[in-house]
């Protein structure tokens, strides 16, 4: 289960629609994933870079998180996504003991 929070605006459909397709690429390579939240911000209207997206995985133990200040939401997600991908592989690793 994805929840999609976006703080301050509403998110259209088109976008809500690339976070499900992306972050629904996670949940196979982990099978203890219980759910994913993802929240969408826009910081200081002014600055070009002001796009915040933030993607917590839910998992036994502790969270993965990522958290990613860019131009668009859509390179947010692939850069949170690709954060959290990382720390999957790596918490993989140190469970099977490599």
């Amino acid at each position: 289960m994805i929840n999609i929070n976006s703080v301050g605006f509403k998110a259209d459909a088109k976008l809500e629609e690339i976070i499900e397709k992306k972050v629904t690429k996670l949940m196979p390579l982990y099978d203890k994933v219980q759910g994913a939240d993802v929240t969408l911000r826009i910081d200081a209207k002014e600055k070009v870079a002001n796009k915040i997206t933030e993607v917590r995985l839910t998992v036994p133990g502790d969270d993965l998180f990522a958290k990613k200040q860019c131009d668009t939401f859509e390179e947010g997600i692939d850069d949170c996504v690709e954060a959290i991908r990382r720390q999957v592989v790596k918490r993989k690793d140190k469970i099977i003991g490599k």
